[in-house]
């Protein structure tokens, strides 16, 4: 394959190029539809999960996380095909978002609707396997999700709804196994959200050009030149909303500790964020995988002290 050929099949942010270069045709299309290429995604809905779960101090769980892991990538990969098959022709307008299968026409929108069907019915799989409660829980998130593409058209704040999205499967998580004082879980959702308005804000950073150009809005584009401080304000905020939620469950300042880690690791994005060089911003975008490990351990901690 040329280079050429690979540009217009690839899109520039994929992880795993090698591996889906050697995909035929059409398996490589829907592999990229459903972003199998940027694992990135599915790590930042599986972590909300593995909070929610590890928050309510029952131990490890790892079959249910399992179950999870398959839940977030199936559905991670559903709402990219659904936000790729309604936003085909202002993909067409961005640089980076240009290649994408159904954009670029190498897709049509009928085998895109398949596909998200098969991955729904992946995420159907999952979703029996919990509790009836929380299984009520976790279909009202489709409300979140089916509104989310036109986000972008309406308000400069996309990010916060992405957050709300996002981080679902905390409250889910801790449905299904908790169940009671909803003041840890709620204080702890809403800091995940102002941490994913933070991260996806610094992602948003990439496209402000062509955002500005084709009428895309977005919180890169509202911060204007104070998008360090911007993302800087949401990630105190996320970790105040931690604390609050990690005293609620256990009134002990010294569980606070166990933020450190994550606190240090959001500061240093912060700090070292670069504008103006193409590849750190998406570096520090995806770093927030790490972000979500030491806070999932946090909440381990926190959770299952004294069990």
């Amino acid at each position: 394959m040329s280079t050429s050929d690979s540009a217009e099949t690839i899109v520039p942010d994929s992880e795993h190029r090698g591996l889906i270069e050697r995909l035929p045709q059409l398996p490589r299309d829907l592999a990229q539809l459903a972003r199998f290429d940027r694992p990135i995604g599915w790590w930042l809905l599986f972590w909300p999960c593995v909070f929610g779960v590890w928050l309510s101090g029952t131990g490890w769980q790892f079959g249910l996380l399992l179950w999870f892991l398959a839940g977030s990538i199936a559905m991670r990969g559903a709402g990219c095909v659904y936000n790729d098959i309604t936003d085909a022709e202002l993909d067409r307008q961005v640089a980076r978002t240009a290649s994408r299968p159904i954009a670029s026409g190498r897709v049509s929108k009928r085998t895109a609707w398949i596909w998200l069907a098969a991955l729904s019915f992946v995420g159907l799989i999952v979703l029996l396997q919990i509790p009836l409660q929380a299984q009520i829980i976790a279909l009202a998130s489709l409300l979140l999700v089916a509104a989310y593409p036109f986000m972008k058209r309406i308000t400069w704040w996309p990010q916060a709804w992405l957050g709300l999205t996002f981080n679902w499967g905390l409250l889910v998580g801790w449905a299904t196994l908790a169940d009671a004082n909803w003041g840890v879980a709620i204080a702890v959702y809403l800091g995940c959200v102002a941490w994913t308005v933070g991260y996806d804000t610094i992602y948003a950073v990439q496209d402000k050009e062509d955002d500005a150009l084709v009428g895309i809005r977005s919180s890169a584009l509202r911060m204007g030149g104070k998008v360090k401080q911007g993302v800087a304000t949401c990630y105190a905020l996320a970790v105040a909303l931690w604390a609050l939620g990690f005293w609620l469950l256990r009134a002990d300042p010294v569980a606070w500790l166990t933020l450190l880690p994550v606190a240090w690791h959001l500061g240093w994005q912060v700090v070292t964020l670069d504008e103006k060089d193409p590849g750190n911003p998406l570096h520090r975008f995806r770093a927030n995988r790490w972000a979500g490990f030491l806070f999932a351990a946090a909440c381990f901690v926190v959770g299952n002290a004294g069990a």
